[in-house]
């Protein structure tokens, strides 16, 4: 049984997992922002060292393949983490979504028997005798259609006794 504190405790608990949800992904979206400004950084230091490659130095053009190497892995970090955080922000929701459609489901079902636990000892009786009244509706019903039955079968035989005793009849006022 399910107490009125219970249900909100429950409440409260999703409510606090969602709001740390919430707090993690603003803090993925700072390190996305963060990541950005790397790659912005990166790009300029690209920009820097693709001027002076032109300048014709072959060392520093290592240096710009580097570069350039790592500023593609930084945007493809940042594509797979925020593919992975967008995954997982809708995993958080549906997730969400499904424990509080199963807790309003459960409250739903446990409302009638928290009603009736707050009802005083007439109206319990009253709902105990209802119950009792529905078993003995159906118990005569039961009963009826049994009776039914079998008075249709008494006619059937009766019927068939008095076509009997007609044919019986007929033959004697032909003999």
């Amino acid at each position: 049984v399910v107490t009125r504190d219970d249900v909100e405790e429950s409440l409260k608990a999703n409510w606090q997992y969602v709001k740390d949800k919430e707090q993690l992904l603003k803090d993925l979206h700072s390190q996305i922002e963060e990541t950005g400004q790397r790659l912005s950084a990166k790009q300029g230091e690209r920009d820097y060292w693709l001027e002076y490659k032109n300048v014709g130095s072959k060392t520093q053009a290592n240096k710009i393949m580097n570069l350039e190497k790592d500023i593609k892995e930084v945007k493809d970090d940042l594509h797979r983490t925020t593919e992975y955080y967008r995954n997982a922000l809708k995993a958080v929701k549906e997730e969400n979504d499904r424990l509080v459609e199963r807790h309003m489901k459960l409250s739903k079902e446990q409302a009638p028997e928290n009603a009736v636990r707050y009802l005083d000892k007439n109206s319990r009786r009253e709902i105990e005798e209802n119950e009792w009244l529905k078993e003995e509706v159906k118990i005569y019903q039961k009963e009826v259609s049994d009776l039914e039955a079998s008075i249709q079968l008494l006619e059937e035989e009766n019927i068939a006794l008095v076509t009997k005793l007609i044919d019986s009849r007929l033959q004697n006022l032909k003999a």
